[in-house]
């Protein structure tokens, strides 16, 4: 007896495991006769690639660029890479970081980098905006929707002053993004254009980047291609631009479906679908939400 409640208690971990996978190919599911997958990211709807019939509507839309191997999937008509999406209402993208550079002359090298999406929200619980140099004031100012703008300072005299793995203001600094913005532009500020810390760091980075991915070293201001690195974001999406009792009286183009229930979003307007308790699945297709 006491073999076989030990052989049950070892298998119960490997159930878990099955569980899990069938669950997030349940939800993984797109549109039926729809491209299922783009290379490796698995395209569940309301987002879809290639006919109109397979995304919800045009901001849904996921590019699959073949010239890649594999192929990539992009957001929309954009050049940003879309990395992973979750009908839990998010999606993570892959982005460039910015960066304002120095020599003996002045600046060297600059690059400005940013963006603007209608539907998409830059998630203010899951990222963080990341500054890195020793003479840096970076901002991030964003004008569609929510007019905001934030920034943090880092500043350091010596080397051996910076640690690593800590972004306090010595050498790197993060600040949270603000709740409900869709767009941001990134800006740098200097007050000795490097000249007081150019033997080891020439450059000022920004970038908004999936909190917890990025740990700060003091090899990155040295490094020739960090300026070249791309960084994980998070991005929050809903449907539409109604409250769930306002979508609830369009049934023709409420988005849940049997099985479903209309919730409230955490960042920006409109609504989520999320399949009921008992429910697993994909709540934006029909018969999407099967019973566990």
């Amino acid at each position: 007896m006491v073999m076989g409640l030990r052989c049950m208690f070892m298998e119960l971990p490997l159930f878990s495991l099955v569980l899990t996978i069938i669950a997030t190919s349940v939800a993984a599911q797109a549109k039926p006769g729809c491209q299922t997958h783009c290379g490796n990211i698995s395209i569940p709807y309301p987002f879809g690639t290639g006919s109109a019939e397979c995304y919800i509507n045009d901001s849904f839309l996921i590019t699959c660029n073949t010239s890649f191997d594999p192929p990539k999937a992009f957001l929309a008509a954009t050049n940003i890479q879309v990395l992973h999406i979750s009908v839990d209402g998010y999606l993570r993208i892959r982005y460039p970081i910015a960066y304002d550079c120095y020599d003996s002359l002045g600046r060297s090298r600059y690059f400005n980098a940013g963006f603007r999406l209608e539907k998409f929200y830059i998630s203010h619980t899951r990222n963080m905006f990341t500054a890195l140099g020793c003479d840096t004031y970076a901002y991030i100012e964003g004008f569609v929707g929510r007019t905001y703008s934030t920034g943090c300072m880092s500043f350091c005299y010596a080397a051996a002053e910076v640690v690593n793995g800590s972004c306090s203001g010595i050498g790197c600094c993060q600040i949270q993004i603000p709740k409900g913005v869709t767009d941001y532009e990134l800006s740098f500020s200097s007050y000795w254009s490097h000249s007081k810390v150019l033997s080891f760091n020439p450059c000022s980075y920004g970038f908004a980047v999936e909190d917890g991915v990025y740990n700060f070293s003091l090899s990155h201001f040295l490094d020739p291609n960090f300026g070249k690195r791309k960084f994980p974001i998070i991005l929050d999406w809903t449907i539409g631009n109604e409250s769930c009792r306002e979508a609830r009286m369009d049934p023709q183009n409420y988005a849940c479906k049997e099985n479903s229930a209309c919730i409230v979003p955490e960042n920006g307007s409109g609504y989520l679908c999320k399949c009921l308790h008992g429910f697993q699945g994909n709540p934006y297709l029909s018969h999407g939400c099967k019973k566990i």
